[in-house]
C-alpha cells in the first residue's frame, strides 16, 4: 500500500455534495492534500444504473490513482453502495479504499438504534446497501428506507434553508415510512446542507431523533485509520486540488455552499 504520509487523499462524488466529506475531512486532518473530482457532467447519480455507475467509478478511480493517492473516498453514498468492491480491486494495493456506507452502518450499531430511518437518492434505497449492512450486524434492528429524489437537485440549485426547502422536506418526513424512527441517516453526501432543516424539522415536533450526516462519520473514521497506519501528514499543510467533467461559472459558485473556501475547479475531461 502506499504509505508515503504526503501524498494526497483522493475523493470523488457525482457533482460537488462530496465536498462535505471534503471539508470534513479537512477539519480532521488540515495538513493533507486533497484531490477531488466531480463528474458534474453525469451528475445526478442516483438514476443511473448500476454498471453505467460502476464505469464512471472506474475511470475516475484510474484517474485518482494516477495522483498517486493514498487514500481514495468513493464520496457519493450512490456509488458507495453499487462501486466499492470494483473500486477497491482496481486499486489494489496502490490505495486504500473507503466508502461513506460503512462507517455510518458501524456508527447506528454501536450507537444501539432500533428504528433507523434512511433517506437518499433511488439509487441508494434500491440498492438496500444500508439495510443490508445494518441487518448482517444486527437482524433486529428496523430499518425504514425512503427515496428522496427530489433534495439533491434542491441543494445542488441553492434552495437551502428557505421555503421551498422547508415544503419539500417536511413532504418526505412526514412518509408513513419514516415515523417512529429514533435516528435518521442522511444518505446522500448532499443532505449534511439540510441537517439543520431535517433537526429543526423534529425539533418544532417535539421528537427525538437523531440526525446523522455521513461527512462528519466518515471523516472521523478516516483519521483513525490514518493515524493507526502512520500516514497522517504531520508536515507542512498541503494543496488542494478539485477537477470537473463539466465546468460552468455558476457552478464553481454553488461549490461555496459546499465547501467553506472558494476554489478554483479545473476541468478535466475524462470521458471521450
Amino acid at each position: 500500500m502506499n504509505t508515503n504520509a504526503q501524498s494526497p487523499i483522493g475523493l470523488f462524488d457525482s457533482g460537488i455534495g462530496g465536498l462535505t466529506v471534503a471539508n470534513a475531512i479537512l477539519q480532521q486532518l488540515p495538513n493533507e492534500s486533497l484531490v477531488y473530482f466531480g463528474d458534474t457532467a453525469h451528475l445526478p447519480y442516483g438514476d443511473k444504473s448500476a454498471d453505467t455507475i460502476r464505469y464512471f467509478t472506474k475511470t475516475i478511480g484510474s484517474f485518482l490513482l494516477s495522483k498517486e493517492c493514498k487514500i481514495i473516498v468513493i464520496a457519493c453514498n450512490t456509488a458507495s453502495s453499487v462501486a466499492f468492491e470494483m473500486l477497491q480491486q482496481l486499486a489494489g494495493d496502490k490505495a486504500h479504499v473507503f466508502n461513506v456506507i460503512d462507517a455510518v452502518v458501524d456508527e447506528v450499531i454501536n450507537r444501539k438504534y432500533k428504528n433507523v430511518g434512511v433517506i437518499g437518492t433511488l439509487g441508494t434505497v434500491n440498492s438496500n446497501a444500508y439495510k443490508n449492512k445494518i441487518n448482517a450486524k444486527n437482524p433486529n434492528v428496523n430499518v425504514h428506507q425512503l427515496a428522496t429524489p427530489l433534495l439533491a437537485p434542491m441543494i445542488e440549485s441553492g434552495f437551502v434553508d428557505g421555503q421551498i426547502s422547508h415544503l419539500v422536506i417536511e413532504e418526505y418526513l412526514n412518509a408513513p415510512s419514516l415515523q417512529d424512527i429514533d435516528t435518521l441517516v442522511l444518505a446522500c453526501t448532499h443532505y449534511p446542507l439540510i441537517k439543520k432543516e431535517i433537526e429543526d424539522f423534529y425539533a418544532a415536533k417535539n421528537k427525538k431523533v437523531d440526525v446523522l450526516a455521513t461527512n462528519e462519520i466518515v471523516a472521523v473514521h478516516i483519521k483513525k485509520f490514518m493515524i493507526e497506519n502512520g500516514i497522517v501528514n504531520y508536515e507542512k499543510k498541503g494543496r488542494n486540488t478539485f477537477y470537473v467533467s463539466d465546468y460552468t461559472e455558476s457552478f464553481e459558485k454553488t461549490t461555496q455552499l459546499f465547501y467553506k473556501e472558494s476554489i478554483d475547479l479545473i476541468q478535466m475531461p475524462l470521458f471521450k
